[in-house]
This record gives C-alpha cells, structure tokens and sequence, in this order.
C-alpha cells in the first residue's frame, strides 16, 4: 500500500514539473493501465514484479490526473487578460488577517459576487486600500480600515498573478495559485468601499473573526513588547507579525521552524490534551464505562490538534502532523499497533489529495523531510538509547538530513542550529507555546511567555550575529542532492554496519561543487529581474560587478530578496565593487541589504554626499567621468556625469546617473542609468565612444531619454528595458520601442523574459532569457506587443 501511494504523489509531483498542461487526451491512457487491476497474482517472482510495477504506474498516472484536473479548474478561475486594469464592483469577505503599514492595508477577499455586468466571476483576489496620499491615516468614517470575517463591496483594479523571474528565486505565481487567488490589485476610493455586514455568516468568516480578535488581544496585551509577534505567530500562526530583524535572527540561528506553526507544536497540544482527558476520564466510571478512556484521550487529541491546526492557518506542517496523528488515532482506535512511516506516507498522500501545490512550497520537502530523518535513526532499531542520547541523535538527524534541501532551497545551512535548537526547542514548545496558547484563557499568561521568548531572543540574536553561524554555498545539481541523501541515510544507518564513514564522502560534490566560471577575456551581464528597477550583475574571470540594487519595498527591498539569493545561488560570494547609479529607489532601495550580507570592495555613486545609504560603505566615491579601470582583460569606463555636475543645484536626480561601458574589444556593453535628455546630450558632446553591441535602455524606456539621435549614436544590436509587469508609470513607452523597432534593434524586456543573461564572447554577443526557458504551466503568458 505505501508504494502506491507513494505512486501517486510522485504523478502529482510530476504534474508539476511541466511547462504546459497535457491535453486531455492523454487520460485515454487510464482505462488501459486500469486493465493491470484485473490481472490475477502470479506465483512467479518476475511476472509479480511487472504485475506490481504496473499498478504503481496506474497510481502515478492517476495522481498526475488528479493533479491536472485541479490545476485546470484553479486556472480557469483566473482573470482574463481583457479584464486586467479594468474597474470591477465585487462583493466579498475578508477572509484572511489583514497586514497593515505606512502605505495601506493588504488582505484577501474571498469573492462571493461580481456586480459589473458580464465580468467574469472571480473566487479569491488579493487586495491593497492605500491611504490617501499626503494625509495621515486617520480609522475614521471615510477610510475605515478593513477586518477579518467583514463583508465588503469594493471597486477595484485588478491584473493576473505575476512575479519577477530569476534562477531559484520565488515564484509569486506558483504561490497564488496554490493559495487559490485569481487576481491581485487594488482598491478604488471612488465609489467609496461599503461595509455591508461586520460579521458575515460564514465559516470561513468565524475562523478569520477569531483569528483576529485572539490578535489584537494580544498586541493590545503586550502592547510594545518586542516578542509580541511571535506570540501571535505561535497562537494563530500569523507569521507577518514577527519584525523582519527577529525573523532574519531565527532564520540564520535555524530555529524559524519553531517561530511558526511547527508539527511539534501541533503534537505537543493533541499530547497534553489526550493525557488530560484520559486522567480526568478514568476518574468518571459511567463515562468509561460507555468508552474507554484510552480512546476518549485519543479523540480528545485528535480534536484539540484539530482545533489548533485551524486556528494556526492549517499550514503545510500542521496538515502533515494532524494527518499523521489521524491516521496513527485511527490504528489505536481499532487496536492495531500502526508503523510510523506508514503513518508518514499517508498523511502525505492526503496532504497532495487535498493541497496538489504544497510539492512547490519549502515547508512541505522540510517538514516531511525531517519527520522522515526522526523516523530513520529511531524506529526499527534494536538498542534503544537514553532518553538524552535519543535526542541528540534525533537532532542531528535532522540537521544533517535536511542540509542538502536547504542548500537546493534557500543556499545556505546554519552552522549553529544543532546548538541554538538543543535549547530553543525545549523552551518554545514546553514553555512559550503552552503560556501562550493558555493566555487565551488566562490573558496575563502572555507576559510570561513574552518575558521568556525575550530572554531566548537575545541569546538567539547574539547566536546569529556569529560571522561562522551560516554557510551559503552556490545551488547544488541534482546529482549532488541524490548523492549527498544516500550519503546521509548511509551515515545514519545503526552503529556496526560496515563502512558507514564512506557516506561522507558522498557529500563532496555537495560541499564542493564544481561551477562553471567566466572564460578568460570575456564577460557575462545578468539583468536581473527585479520588477521595477534596475539591477545588473557583471561578471569577469575573477571579478564581480552590481550596477544598482533594486527597489526597497514597504516591508524588504529587493536586494535582500532577490538580489542576494541570486548572487549566493550562482556561486558569488564576494563582490569587487557596486555602482549605485543616482538617488531613486528603484536603483539604490537595496543597497544596504547588499552591503550588509554581501562583501563589496568599493562603491562608486551618483548620490548626495549627505545621504544616509553612504554611511557603511565600503570606500564611497562618486562616480565621475573619466574613472576607468580592467579586470581580467575587460575595460570598465565611466563615461558620465562630470566631476562638476556635483556642485550644480539645479541638476535633475536622474542626469546624476552614473553611465557605465563594459567592454572587451568590439563587445561592449552601455548602461545610462536613468540619464534622460540632458545627459544623453553630454555623452553625445563629450567625444566618447558611446557604440555598443548591448544598451540598457535610459529610464526604463521613459520618453524622457533615448533620444534618436543617442541612439543612433550608440547602435545597438539589442536594447534591454528594465521594467515591472504593467507599471504604473507606462515604461518603456510606445514611441521609445518604436524607435528601436525602426532600426531593427532587437528589445529585451525584464517584465516578459525575467532575467536576461547577457554573454560577451568571441562569438559576439549571446542574449536568452530565463523565463523562456524555464516554463511552468502556471506562468501567464505574456506578451509586449
């Protein structure tokens, strides 16, 4: 039985993998593999085997149709694209906690009515209400905020889900579409939003109103406690509660799985309350009589591991656990004595049955992962240990098993998590989550779980800050991952097998992996999608370059989200020098979180001398016609602003742009920032060589720069537009990209291709782009015609 089902969640994993949905003629193949279940048992071992693998490719056909038949019903609730920009009238509940900040309000609202005529009809959409620009938020009549469980009517603006593209970065698609949400946008202020009912009559409303009620209470608890949201994160599973300092603290210290709703939170509570009704149901003879009390215990843990699991956001681990507990409660309840890793295989088989897309989420490979770990060095075995020796084992266990998932996911393991969890776990799950789940009831509880998560926080905060307490390393291949797990299950297997210590050498591909660099006398250009903004990794032999860091959003910036994990995923560690062009957001928003997470040896800028981005630079200079400089037989020049521009008060932001050429013999690569017409006017007038094989476009292709004359000047053979899917401010506009159609120049956009990987060779110049070449059915197709 575990082998089918494993069959059948490996078809689901399979359906995940394709770049386009099968057609629907392909489940023609059902009914003919269905033929195998008529088949008797054969007494010969090799026609049993084929008999068996048949129905284990029944099964995996049969989760690769189920998978598909989901797919197709989630997507076809998607917005059309003739609708995307459009003002739609909805009625719906707000069916989520809510996220407030400087900006606005961000929620999701579960769609019950499309009142505009003919639009078509919509399930769930996420949603922003920004406050009204230049007037401080005020929770009045005219801008009441939005709360969980109310029904609203809404004018709003919607597009398709549709995220930056980058190698091993996050994919906001695949993260709406397992999430349901058809549409993404936001929320018109004319007509005004109308609250039709402050508490809707419906179940998902309830939970929403209870989640958030149990929130503000305890935010109006703790008040300005630091931990306040990590005791909402643990009571209610709202995990945006927690600030994004303790988060980066938890996660590079490795105890963030405890900061959240973990399976061994989950089995902590169905614990305490199957004993406490099992001791109070053995003291009530005419209850036991009735039923026993080792199966009243069982339902009770079953029903409070339930309860939590709803209340905590039924996350992938909680599922994972309250399955495993269901199917193990199921056993007990029939007196049959399960196996554990029974257990394991069906709760992930329902997890897939109900959730197809939790094979794409992180959570799912890490929380099945290290129950599995717990599993192999602990069930089975003949010489038990101690209880304290146990633990140990299963630690580390889990640490070494769940190493090469974080390196393939998120490319860095922390070296201290053995350490930090050895005391971490004990104090979270047998202190803070209980006082804090029992300051429900007892609301002066919370306060003690508080003031005992703050005493740990420090500790995990000095633990992070460590320069040993992480070890990033570039993504590994998959041949590594294969070897590096058959390496760890060989480590772990009992003590007195032979040859055990050969599983480590297993893991060298893994710790050592052999990456392809720069040819020598050549150099790569990644454009890295950031959305709206510009940031564009250049690489030598030996040498690595950022020009610019992307925007910084309300609550993150683009480079610690996009831009850092990209750099550590292929395998650059250390950066020579970083431009940061002029004093925009969209180009210098992420500066900071590269400087702090990646080691720079200069930077060279178009900013104001006073501004506060300068303060941890590494040797900050402004950039100025006339620097140059060669790395590995590539000459870096920077061709504007004067040295004088400087002093000039009435100098836009943008003709501050450092212009930068890359080139090696005739390859060349020129980046203007966002030099808009004066600018380009200089470069034009200062007598430069301004050709190049590759131009990144001025301003995002605004109709303020790229003059034809500029262009002209440069002739490129392809022009890169830095641009986000569709932006408010219209870029690259119609008459730029015309210019460039006009004298067959070959455009590049970020927002259709994502990253755009630029390589200058003898060959000349090789352009593609990652969004073309790694597809996924998901993935809206896009075009900017």
């Amino acid at each position: 039985m575990q082998i089918i089902l494993i069959a059948f969640c490996f078809g689901v994993w399979l359906l995940q993998q394709q770049a386009t949905m099968p057609p629907a003629s392909w489940a023609g193949v059902l009914p003919l593999l269905s033929a195998v279940l008529l088949l008797p048992r054969f007494s010969h071992v090799a026609f049993e085997a084929v008999r068996r693998f048949a129905v284990a490719l029944l099964c995996a056909a049969l989760g690769f149709a189920w998978a598909a038949w989901r797919a197709d019903l989630r997507l076809a609730d998607r917005l059309p694209d003739a609708w995307q920009g459009v003002d739609l009238a909805v009625v719906g509940v707000v069916s989520d906690l809510p996220q407030s900040n400087a900006r606005g309000e961000r929620f999701v609202l579960d769609v019950e009515q499309v009142v505009t005529p003919r639009a078509p009809g919509l399930r769930r959409i996420q949603l922003t209400r920004y406050w009204p620009r230049g007037v401080a938020f005020d929770p009045g009549a005219r801008y009441p905020t939005v709360h969980a469980g109310e029904r609203w009517q809404f004018t709003v603006r919607l597009k398709r889900p549709y995220g930056t593209h980058n190698p091993h970065g996050f994919d906001l698609e695949a993260w709406m579409l397992e999430r349901g949400i058809a549409a993404s946008g936001y929320v018109r202020e004319q007509p005004l939003p109308q609250l039709l009912a402050e508490r809707a009559a419906t179940p998902v409303a309830w939970i929403a109103a209870a989640r958030a009620g149990i929130r503000d209470r305890i935010m109006a608890s703790l008040g300005d406690a630091p931990y306040a949201g990590v005791i909402a994160t643990l009571v209610i599973g709202d995990q945006r509660s927690i600030p994004h300092d303790q988060w980066r603290a938890f996660t590079r210290t490795g105890v963030n799985h405890l900061l959240s709703i973990s399976g061994l939170h989950v089995t902590m509570i169905a614990a305490l309350a199957g004993w406490a009704v099992t001791f109070g149901w053995r003291r009530w003879p005419r209850a036991a009589e009735r039923l026993p009390a080792k199966q009243a215990g069982i339902l009770a843990a079953l029903l409070a591991a339930g309860a939590y699991a709803v209340l905590a956001g039924f996350q992938v681990p909680a599922q994972r656990t309250l399955f495993m507990l269901g199917v193990l409660a199921l056993a007990f309840w029939g007196r049959r004595q399960p196996r554990p890793s029974s257990a394991l295989t069906w709760a992930l088989f329902i997890v897939l049955l109900i959730d197809p897309w939790a094979v794409l989420s992180a959570g799912f490979w890490l929380s099945f992962g290290a129950v599995a770990a717990i599993l192999w060095v602990t069930f089975g075995r003949v010489a038990l240990p101690d209880k304290l020796r146990g633990w140990v084992a299963a630690q580390g266990a889990v640490t070494l098993a769940l190493a090469p998932a974080l390196l393939l996911l998120f490319q860095q393991v922390s070296l201290i998590s053995p350490l930090t969890n050895a005391v971490a776990i004990p104090v979270v799950s047998w202190l803070v989550t209980p006082l804090a789940l029992l300051g429900v009831i007892v609301p002066p509880l919370w306060h003690a779980a508080a003031w005992i998560m703050a005493w740990l926080g420090q500790g995990l905060a000095w633990a992070s800050a460590l320069p040993w307490a992480v070890v990033a390393r570039p993504v590994p291949e998959w041949d590594a991952i294969l070897l590096a797990v058959v390496g760890t299950m060989w480590l772990l297997l009992p003590r007195g097998f032979p040859l055990r210590a050969f599983g480590g050498l297993l893991w060298l591909p893994l710790v050592f992996p052999l990456r392809p660099g720069v040819a020598p006398n050549s150099f790569e250009a990644d454009v890295i999608d950031v959305g709206q903004g510009t940031a564009i990794l250049i690489r030598t032999e030996n040498h690595a370059l950022l020009y610019d860091t992307g925007p910084a959003f309300t609550d993150s910036d683009a480079g610690e989200r996009i831009v850092v994990p990209y750099l550590r995923a292929i395998g650059v560690g250390e950066l020579s020098g970083v431009i940061v062009s002029h004093d925009d957001n969209d180009h210098s928003g992420g500066l900071l979180s590269v400087l702090r997470d990646m080691p720079t040896g200069w930077l060279l800028h178009g900013l104001p001398a006073s501004s506060a981005l300068l303060e941890t630079a590494p040797l900050p200079r402004h950039c100025h016609r006339g620097q140059h400089w060669q790395w590995d037989g590539v000459a870096f020049e920077i061709l504007n602003p004067l040295p004088s521009a400087y002093a000039e008060t009435n100098r836009r932001d943008n003709d501050f742009s450092c212009v930068l050429k890359v080139s090696q013999g005739k390859r060349s690569l020129l980046i203007t920032g966002d030099a808009e017409r004066r600018g380009e006017l200089e470069l034009m007038e200062s007598g430069a060589d301004i050709s190049a094989m590759v131009l990144v476009v001025g301003h995002h292709g605004s109709r303020t720069s790229s003059l034809n004359e500029f262009i002209d000047m440069a002739h490129p053979e392809y022009g890169v537009f830095t641009v986000g899917y569709r932006n408010r401010y219209g870029h690259p506009h119609p008459q730029v990209v015309a210019r460039l159609r006009d004298r067959d120049i070959r455009i590049l956009r970020s927002d259709s291709g994502g990253l755009i990987k630029l390589t200058f060779g003898e060959a000349g110049v090789v352009a593609s782009e990652y969004r073309a070449s790694e597809r996924h059915y998901w993935q809206a197709a896009y075009s900017d015609e």
